[in-house]
Formats: C-alpha cells, sequence, structure tokens
C-alpha cells in the first residue's frame, strides 16, 4: 500500500509513534489510510455542516476496513466576496486548494482520498487535485440548500438571486425596503449550495456525471438524511475503489468530460463550468477545446428549466430524478457514452439500468425540450478571439441578437455605479474591463451589475460583456471571459464609448465594429496599466495565470 512509506517496517517507528501520539492503534495504522479533504468553515452556508458530512464518511471508512484521517482546506463563499475587494481571491482560491490537497496527500502518503467540497471553486479545485494526485478517489458534497418562500406568495420560490434582483428594484423604486428585508430573511431558509443551478451545484451535479461521486451527489437536499447515508455509502465504497485500484485517470477520461459536457448543455449549468471543466480537463492530461462547447450545445437539447433561467430549484431536480435521470434521457437518444467507468465501480451504463424519469415537466422529454441547444454558448469574433461565453438559455429571445452603443467601465464597481445611478440608457452594451484573470487581478464575478440590470428591468434591452466572469445565477445577455482580456491587449482595451457592438448568439459572434485603421491607430496609443494588488498571492497569481480562454490555469514561472 502507498501509506507504508510511513507505517510500514523498523524505520519507520518514529513514523508509528507519532500516529500514536493521535491515538491510533496498531490495527488503524496498518490498514489503508484513507485521506479525507474536508472544506467545513463556519464562513458559508454550502459549509458550516460539512463536519456532519465527514463524521458520515469516517464511519462508512471504518465499516468497510479503513482508517479515516481527515484534514482541512479553504473555502470562500462567493456571495458574500461578491462586489467587493473579496472577489479578487475567489477564482484565486481554486489553485491554492488544488494546491494544498497535493501537499497533505504526498506529505501523508494515503492510499485513497474522499474529497468533501460543496461549493463554487472548491469543487473544482478539488477535483483538479484528485486527477493530480490519481490515487483512489471519491466525491461527497454537502447538498444544495433549500429554495426559499416568498414572504407575499408562498407557492412563489425564490433564492439568493431573489435578493440581488431585488436590490435593483429598490434602486429602480420597484420595491420597498421593508419588502426587500421581507426576501432577504426568506431566500435561504437552510445551509447547503445556493438552490439554483449556480456554480456550486453546476459542478456538483457534473462531479456526478463525469463519474467521480455516486448518484445523488448533485441534487440530494442538505437537510434530507439521504444525503448522510450517502456519505457513508462514500465512504465504503473508497475502500472498493481502492481494492480494485479505480484511480481518477480510468474514470476522468475524455469521453467522461464528454458527457459531462452533454450534461452541463441539458441543465443550462453556470458559465463557469467552462472555466472549471478545462482546468480539471489540464490536469486529467485531456484537450477540451472551446470551440466543442459549440460543436456539443448544437447537438444537445436544453431539458431543464432550473433557476436562474427557468422557476425549478436543485430539490425539483432531485425529486424527477436528479441527474441520472437526466443522463437516462440523453443515453436513451444515443447521446452518453456508457462504456465511462465510474465511482460506483460499474460503467455510467450499467449505473442507468436501473433509473427511473420521474418527471416531464422538470426533467423535459428530448423531443420537447425548453430550448433545442444546449444552455451554453461560446462567441467568437475580433472581440474576442479565443472566444467568450453566455449562458444562451437564460438570455431572452429578444437580446439573442442585439447592436447597441458601448458605454465604457473599466471595473466592476464603475458599471454598478452607474447601473444604479440611472445612467444606462436602453439598448447600451455594457463593458467592464480590466477585470480578467491577470487584470482584475483574479476574474471576479459579476452577479451585482447582472442582477441590478434584470432588477431594474433592463435585460429585456441591454447586453453587459466583460473580461471577467459572471456568478451561476447571472442572466440575461451576460457575455463573459472574453479573451484576450484587456491586460493582456485584448481589442476590449480600445473599445470607447459609443462604439457600435454587435452581438449574435445564434451565430456564435461578437464584434466590435470600428474599421482596422482606427484599431491600429487605438493600440499605437494603448500602454498595459499598473497592476492593480502588487504583493502577496494575487500579485504572484497575476504573474502565473493563463487567459479565461485556457480555464485561468497556471503556466508560467511566479518570478515573472
Amino acid at each position: 500500500m502507498r501509506s507504508h512509506i510511513a507505517t510500514k517496517g523498523t524505520a519507520r517507528a518514529p513514523h508509528r509513534s507519532l500516529f500514536k501520539a493521535m491515538g491510533y492503534t496498531d490495527r488503524e495504522i496498518s490498514q489503508p489510510l484513507i485521506g479525507i479533504a474536508n472544506s467545513a468553515n463556519e464562513l458559508i452556508p454550502g459549509h458550516m455542516h460539512l463536519d456532519n458530512i465527514v463524521k458520515a464518511v469516517k464511519s462508512g471508512i471504518s465499516m468497510a476496513g479503513g482508517t479515516p484521517m481527515e484534514f482541512s482546506t479553504i473555502g470562500i463563499c462567493d456571495g458574500i466576496a461578491m462586489n467587493h475587494k473579496g472577489m479578487h481571491y475567489s477564482l484565486a482560491s481554486r489553485e491554492l486548494i488544488a494546491d494544498s490537497i497535493e501537499v497533505t496527500a504526498m506529505a501523508h502518503p494515503f492510499d485513497a482520498i474522499v474529497m468533501v467540497p460543496n461549493c463554487d471553486k472548491i469543487v473544482p479545485g478539488m477535483l483538479m487535485a484528485a486527477a493530480r494526485l490519481n490515487i483512489p478517489a471519491i466525491f461527497i458534497s454537502g447538498g444544495p440548500m433549500l429554495s426559499g418562500k416568498h414572504p407575499d406568495n408562498n407557492d412563489k420560490k425564490i433564492d439568493l438571486i431573489t435578493v440581488f434582483e431585488a436590490v435593483g428594484a429598490v434602486k429602480s423604486d420597484r420595491m420597498t425596503k421593508d419588502q426587500l428585508l421581507d426576501i432577504e430573511n426568506a431566500a435561504c431558509p437552510t445551509c447547503g449550495s445556493c438552490a439554483g443551478m449556480f456554480t456550486a451545484n453546476s459542478m456538483n451535479c457534473l462531479t456526478e456525471a463525469i463519474g467521480m461521486a455516486l448518484p445523488g451527489n448533485g441534487t440530494i437536499p442538505e437537510p434530507m438524511s439521504e444525503r448522510i447515508r450517502l456519505a457513508k455509502q462514500t465512504g465504503m465504497q473508497i475502500m472498493e475503489l481502492l481494492n480494485k485500484d479505480i484511480t481518477p485517470d480510468k474514470i476522468m477520461t475524455k469521453d467522461a468530460f464528454m458527457n459531462s459536457l452533454v450534461v452541463d448543455m441539458a441543465l443550462g449549468c453556470s458559465t463557469n463550468t467552462v472555466l472549471h471543466l478545462k482546468a480539471i480537463a489540464n490536469e486529467a492530461h485531456v484537450d477540451m477545446d472551446l470551440e466543442l462547447i459549440n460543436e456539443v450545445s448544437k447537438k444537445t437539447p436544453h431539458l431543464c428549466a432550473l433557476s436562474p433561467g427557468g422557476e425549478d430549484r436543485i430539490e425539483d431536480l432531485n425529486s424527477a430524478g436528479g441527474i441520472m435521470a437526466v443522463m437516462k434521457e440523453l443515453f436513451d437518444h444515443d447521446m452518453i457514452h456508457a462504456d465511462c467507468l465510474t465511482a460506483t465501480g460499474k460503467t455510467m451504463g450499467q449505473n442507468l439500468e436501473i433509473v427511473i424519469k420521474k418527471d416531464q415537466q422538470v426533467i423535459r422529454p428530448v423531443e420537447n425540450p425548453y430550448h433545442r441547444q444546449g444552455g451554453l454558448a461560446v462567441l467568437f469574433g475580433n472581440l474576442a478571439k479565443d472566444g467568450c461565453v453566455v449562458k444562451q438559455s437564460a438570455v431572452l429571445d429578444a437580446m439573442m441578437k442585439h447592436q447597441g452603443p458601448a458605454r465604457v467601465f473599466n471595473s466592476e464597481e464603475e458599471a454598478t455605479e452607474a447601473i444604479l445611478g440611472n445612467q444606462i440608457n436602453k439598448g447600451d452594451v455594457i463593458v467592464i474591463r480590466y477585470e480578467g484573470p491577470a487584470g482584475g487581478p483574479g476574474m471576479r464575478e459579476m452577479l451585482t451589475p447582472t442582477s441590478a440590470i434584470a432588477g431594474m428591468g433592463l435585460d429585456e434591452t441591454c447586453a453587459l460583456i466583460t473580461d471577467g466572469r459572471f456568478s451561476g445565477g447571472s442572466k440575461g445577455a451576460s457575455i463573459g471571459h472574453i479573451s484576450p482580456e484587456a491586460a493582456d491587449g485584448g481589442l476590449i482595451a480600445i473599445v470607447e464609448e459609443n462604439d457600435q457592438i454587435k452581438i449574435d448568439i445564434p451565430a456564435k459572434t461578437i464584434a466590435l465594429l470600428v474599421d482596422e485603421e482606427q484599431i491600429a491607430n487605438r493600440f499605437s496609443k494603448w500602454k498595459k496599466p499598473e497592476p492593480k494588488i502588487k504583493t502577496g498571492y494575487l500579485a504572484r497569481y497575476a504573474r502565473m495565470v493563463s487567459s479565461a480562454g485556457n480555464g485561468a490555469i497556471f503556466t508560467c514561472d511566479p518570478c515573472g
């Protein structure tokens, strides 16, 4: 066993002595050592209960003859970090999480590992670590929170995005502050990852689709005891993966990533999944070109209308049969690679044999989808030579094609102030730049401006483009990940006020309608701005990070 380098033989007596200092017995030391990466903390609603999940995982490991060994890693709540300096650190935390798990699992040679994440960057960070370590690994998330009930209509479900949009409604005098407070108090009624198909739940669902978690991981709500039972089963299952030597490279194959993309399109997941899947694929040594997104999206119908693109929540998807039911519908129409090995120890096809599709309103049949194409689209053009991403399933029909004057802002704060200050006109294309991976630094999410636009009713006429990114809760013609970014000399850097910008989502194009001579003249005068943050981790991050088109992964020497 891998752990024997620290536990077996006469020379390892000092090592065993240290294990015994922690209370481990000779029997426990001789058994397989199973690491548990626990991202529990008191900072994130989706993580405040993870100690209970880990307790159940430990029970499962012990029941199956292993020795559980828990360690911690960090986590950031994107909602709480939103729209201030803290959001610079969110995406950047993904690399720290992956690195910290790698460091721990190499210094303490576990035989296998269980990952316990729940929220936005923690899930992909742990998946990156699993691929990098390539020892038997399995995931169990903390589960989604339940949706809230609208204070004025208990039949209407609400969630965190309702609160963000209510702020815009107050600013435009469409709602009172007292009504906002009532919504604020009702929107997030339990702990867990936020209730819609935002980034956290998108990644938890795709972890199941790619085969690295047991069925139910993505959708069983946090308050349900079924989640605890699943955690125990996960603890037991890691021992089977160890015994059969089923490592992540045998699960996270090219076909498995294709399965995850198909499910992504059917669900209408967050645009952030593009960043994360590319980063995870890179660690798994799988090539995933951005053009592949459009190829898959063109062939895959959008089957689920989940918030923010619809009224259903994750609890509804769970009741309808969860991710396995979505995959069963896709499998029945030859859209899933059935021979992919999964964390169950069986192939995806074997997993799907027993699945029952329970609700054709929540999971529509392929013959009657919400949209004929998948939830995401990648646009290309002179404004985004290396691509940009939009959640097309959450765009109003009237905004699928749009041309309008640019309103240019060099930070999210400037744009938010203008939006909330009623300085945006119908038809405008809001441009927010210098918010990319290097220029931000950290590629901040922009849920505040997109929610303000929706709350003020501007999503029917205005678009927003940025080299930053969006929350999974963003909706409307919100186009992010513009690559190359402004800080790297992308065309977005020289866009000027009132330039015409043309967006054609069906044609997958985005263009700045300025002639080449004028563009060259502007670039001759452009100078790369000084870094916004010059010290600490983010200064190193800005020097090391690649473009969003490459998944915002580390690619260069930190010394620059």
